[in-house]
């Protein structure tokens, strides 16, 4: 039997109608939310994602090329998805898709992980931007039977996490210090590891790093790299050199909207705190607050939901907002069953601002979990 991610027996016979039953109810469910049934092309131009991932999505994704040039086999629905919308004319009409299908990425081991079936919907141009965010969590949670009542309660052996990467991005883009280190620090906020080290270079390890340099010189090798790529990069170090260090009062902010734990409650209430010490914070919290509203209104308790300030750093770098997830603690073999947020910067890096939510759902996994 070939099987199938996270799930066996669902190529044939009564498992595969069981997981076909299953993609057509979340689809049914996304259509009555007011989405069109879309189905994008399963193989992309490769250079868009190169664009947007850079030479990573290598190591990610499956590309190979024909007479058209590189082409992809889809990691994902969101960027296929945004071209569509960006085709139909894009911002500022608002519109709303829903898909179902395979996506494919690199994995290490298990082949069968290697196609996955995704399940979801991507909502655009909805003027209402807090609203939007919780009527896609809302979405997304009663797709695997967690209503609002049912979420606050964690029924089921299911937990749900949330997150705000718009907060960490506002902190980061009002840091009084040059251009250059907020586009660093923006640039690595999903790589943990490389943005501490950054934190700790442009504050309280800023006189070492000064020193080291003066003392070995930069860590410049020729290689591959001409004269003018030398140049440039010793031009960047000396800037870095004479650029005063971070104010310990705000790198201590940074690091604790990236700490913010408890409840999207709790949250709200730690950030007018953070907000004065990281001036550039303020409109991120009162989109955060207003969303705790749009929440409210859609019958969740923003009290009773978990919030990690750090969720999302590690998922794909297009979300800049409001991230969320839910997850079975009791099958560490599963990955997240169900996620989203949202990512509006993706649409301007292909070309138009605008707004744009989504969600999605791992039917195999969720198959799985239900089983198990």
């Amino acid at each position: 039997m070939i099987e199938r991610a996270y799930v066996t027996g669902a190529r044939a016979g009564q498992g595969l109608s069981d997981l076909n039953a299953l993609v057509a109810r979340l689809s049914q469910r996304f259509v009555s939310a007011g989405a069109e049934a879309v189905e994008p092309p399963s193989l992309l131009p490769a250079a868009t994602l190169l664009d947007i991932y850079g030479e990573d999505i290598r190591g990610r994704a499956y590309i190979t090329r024909d007479s058209a040039g590189e082409q992809v086999l889809r990691p994902d629905f969101t960027v296929p998805l945004v071209e569509w919308y960006l085709r139909q004319g894009g911002a500022p009409s608002p519109a709303r898709y829903a898909y179902a299908g395979p996506v494919w990425r690199q994995q290490s081991g298990d082949a069968a992980k290697r196609e996955q079936l995704q399940a979801g919907f991507e909502f655009f141009g909805d003027a209402r931007v807090e609203a939007a965010d919780a009527q896609a969590f809302a979405l997304v949670c009663d797709s695997v039977g967690l209503g609002p009542g049912a979420a606050l309660r964690g029924s089921d052996g299911l937990q749900l996490v949330t997150g705000d990467l718009g907060l960490i991005l506002a902190a980061v883009d009002g840091l009084e210090t040059s251009a250059a280190r907020r586009a660093a620090l923006r640039r690595h906020v999903w790589r943990p590891g490389r943005f501490q080290r950054l934190l700790d270079q442009y504050g309280p390890g800023h006189g070492a790093w000064v020193a080291a340099r003066k003392t070995h010189g930069p860590r410049t090798a020729i290689g591959v790299r001409s004269a003018g790529d030398v140049e440039d990069r010793l031009a960047l170090l000396e800037e870095e050199a004479a650029t005063p260090p971070l104010a310990p009062a705000q790198t201590g902010a940074l690091l604790d909207v990236l700490n913010l734990g408890g409840s999207l409650r709790d949250a709200a209430v730690e950030l007018p705190r953070l907000s004065a010490d990281l001036p550039g914070l303020a409109p991120a919290s009162a989109r955060f607050e207003a969303r705790l509203d749009a929440l409210a209104e859609a019958g969740f308790d923003p009290s009773a939901i978990p919030f990690e300030g750090t969720y999302g750093r590690t998922s794909l770098e297009y979300y800049d907002g409001f991230v969320f997830g839910v997850v079975a603690p009791a099958r560490p073999d599963l990955p997240v069953l169900a996620s989203g947020g949202r990512y509006d910067r993706l649409l301007a890096a292909l070309g138009q601002a605008g707004r744009a939510v989504g969600g999605s759902v791992r039917p195999e996994a969720l198959l799985s979990w239900g089983r198990g």
